[in-house]
């Protein structure tokens, strides 16, 4: 069982400073799911319902374009090899959430039929919190 969570490291330009993270609970059900599915991926899209969860993907099935925002990338590894997970949100999305620090936590529920934790009985959720630094 991981101990700690995981803060991503910092993907956009001019910044010093992590906007996501994961919870241990995510870094765990990520770690199975990544032995069973492979390389894996987020999507966070703005909206109601599924669209204001976390999804995620096998790596790449989602296509990420100019109106996406590399929020973050985590390396789910305790070491080698490397196990590189992208965080992507809505530019749209960002836009509204620019002043907030994300945490990507696990609950017991049913999530998305689309996100690949759904038949775990688990769903990924997002706990934001206003950054206190400048943005």
């Amino acid at each position: 069982m991981h101990t700690q969570g995981l803060e991503a490291a910092v993907t956009l330009p001019g910044e010093d400073f992590s906007r996501v993270a994961l919870t241990p609970a995510a870094v765990d059900l990520l770690r199975m799911l990544w032995e069973r599915h492979g390389p894996l991926m987020f999507h966070q899209s703005g909206g109601c319902c599924d669209g204001s969860s976390p999804m995620c993907y096998p790596a790449g099935e989602f296509i990420t374009g100019d109106s996406d925002v590399l929020l973050g990338l985590f390396d789910l590894s305790d070491g080698v090899p490397p196990m590189p997970l992208e965080f992507w949100m809505s530019r749209e999305q960002f836009t509204y959430w620019s002043h907030t620090h994300l945490a990507v936590d696990v609950v017991t529920g049913r999530g998305s039929g689309f996100s690949v934790e759904a038949p775990e009985g688990k769903r990924f959720l997002i706990r934001s919190t206003l950054m206190d630094w400048p943005v």
